[in-house]
């Protein structure tokens, strides 16, 4: 019963996708001399990190034979929509400012924000991911500006891939 407002089509197979490519996209980023080539790169990776994460939940969905955009489907994305709203308005705030070097901490952190309230309409392990991803947000912002890249890695890499693991093990693609 309790189960039942759960949303339960988070890809735990899309995660471990989606970490893959932002590991690869962190190395390539970070090969990248000018910024707006840098931008370009994790702006294509967030728009195919959101392809890869619909199209691996939409089949999770249908394999467990429920509708994607159901009540908890639907609460899950309007929980997140606001962080992710909000960091691309941020991203080109910073940009403006010339403050670019600090998009990889807000990103994190804004991701972590959305995970949490999104994973309050999910399993369990879905909120301790948000919580993963705030940690990182908060040291990207107080470690040196150059290691960006490697806490995007680590992150929306190394965190989407454990976890990904965690959500394929425990409930499922």
């Amino acid at each position: 019963m309790e189960s039942a407002g759960e949303f339960t089509a988070i890809p735990g197979r899309g995660g471990i996708v989606m970490g893959a490519t932002a590991i690869a996209a962190a190395w390539f980023a970070h090969t990248r001399i000018h910024a707006e080539a840098w931008l370009a790169v994790w702006t294509v990776e967030a728009i195919l990190g959101v392809v890869v994460g619909y199209l691996f939940a939409r089949q999770k969905a249908r394999t467990i034979n429920k509708p994607l955009f159901a009540r908890p489907g639907r609460k899950f994305v309007l929980a997140i929509a606001p962080s992710i709203f909000t960091a691309a308005l941020l991203t080109l705030m910073l940009w403006r400012a010339g403050m670019i070097d600090y998009t990889p901490g807000v990103w994190l952190l804004l991701y972590g924000c959305g995970i949490v309230a999104g994973g309050a309409f999910s399993v369990r392990v879905v909120p301790v991911m948000g919580l993963c991803f705030l940690a990182f947000g908060a040291a990207a912002l107080f470690s040196p500006l150059a290691w960006g890249d490697a806490w995007l890695a680590a992150g929306f890499g190394g965190l989407q891939i454990i976890f990904g693991v965690v959500i394929v093990r425990n409930y499922g693609g």
